[in-house]
């Protein structure tokens, strides 16, 4: 029987959720590796797992957060502008669907303050788990956009 209370700890939690998804991306925007890893559900009885865009399947703690590590080291500046988020709950494992916005830059050229920014639009998939410390990530899947823009017809008008 669902009451108030029922639907005040859903609420709760998917707020819960919320805030453990958006750390995860203010660790990477900040290069802060610790937090990072903080974020990652612990322990070697649950396989983490990820997929960054272009990558293949990494399995294992130690191996997805040595990826980003070497992601962190290799890019100068990252934000992530976060839209279409959705949070899906079964029990103690959410769901969350989002687009990433991403605007990076590379190590600026000499002379310059910051190397040329890319903007790139990903869909991801983040599993969480709850543990006792909180919810924890247990799975990212990136994949790029490959939207038509439309610019090979706006060129082509004479025809």
């Amino acid at each position: 029987m669902n009451g108030p209370r029922d639907d005040a700890g859903a609420a709760a939690d998917i707020a819960a959720v919320e805030q453990a998804n958006t750390a995860y991306y203010e660790a990477v925007e900040r290069g802060d590796l610790e937090a990072l890893t903080a974020a990652w559900l612990p322990g070697e009885d649950l396989t983490a797992s990820c997929v960054h865009p272009g990558w293949p399947v990494l399995s294992g703690r130690g191996e997805v957060l040595r990826s980003y590590a070497l992601i962190m080291a290799n890019t100068e500046y990252i934000q992530f502008f976060l839209t279409d988020v959705g949070v899906s709950m079964t029990g103690d494992t959410a769901l969350v669907t989002c687009t990433e916005n991403i605007l990076s830059g590379g190590p600026a050229e000499e002379g310059a303050s910051l190397g040329p920014l890319v903007g790139q639009l990903v869909v991801a998939t983040n599993v969480f788990r709850r543990t006792p410390e909180g919810w924890k990530l247990w799975s990212h899947h990136g994949s790029p956009v490959l939207a038509d823009t439309g610019e090979e017809e706006d060129e082509d008008t004479t025809s």
